[in-house]
């Protein structure tokens, strides 16, 4: 499981610039607080070998499925989320965790920590807030 600022990271797939390259396809992790990208680390090697080699032939578009096999590598396993969940259950998942690393904190008595996981907890509500205002102004609610 990879963390960043404190949240799990969201296991995904997504495009990434190399230069003037777009990969597309990209085993990747993703903070749904600070919105930080990082390659899966499983497959970095292989991202930085097919980037270089792409840049360097020169072309604009590449998709890493085309070139890397995945098999046998289980990716996302060890992630808590992924993006092919309900956004809103992912980010009720994220608060759950942040409010029970929230009563950790205080037990523990670190001031700085609390600090940091109120400050996260509020994103996230704010993400929440703005998933409930999409739904109902959809009329999913």
């Amino acid at each position: 499981m990879s963390f960043c600022c404190g949240a799990s990271m969201i296991g995904t797939k997504g495009t990434l610039r190399h230069y003037r390259t777009h990969i597309h396809n990209v085993p990747i992790l993703f903070c749904p607080v600070c919105h930080r990208v990082d390659i899966h680390y499983m497959i970095e090697s292989e991202y930085e070998i097919l980037a270089e080699y792409a840049h360097g032939d020169g072309v604009s578009e590449v998709d890493f499925q085309d070139y890397v096999d995945q098999r046998g590598k289980s990716l996302f396993e060890n992630c808590v989320n992924h993006d092919n969940e309900d956004p809103m259950e992912v980010v009720l998942s994220q608060i759950d965790m942040a409010l029970d690393l929230l009563g950790f904190a205080k037990h523990i008595g670190d001031a700085g920590w609390e600090a940091e996981l109120k400050k996260r907890l509020g994103i996230l509500n704010s993400r929440r807030n703005k998933l409930k205002a999409k739904r109902a102004s959809e009329g999913l609610c």
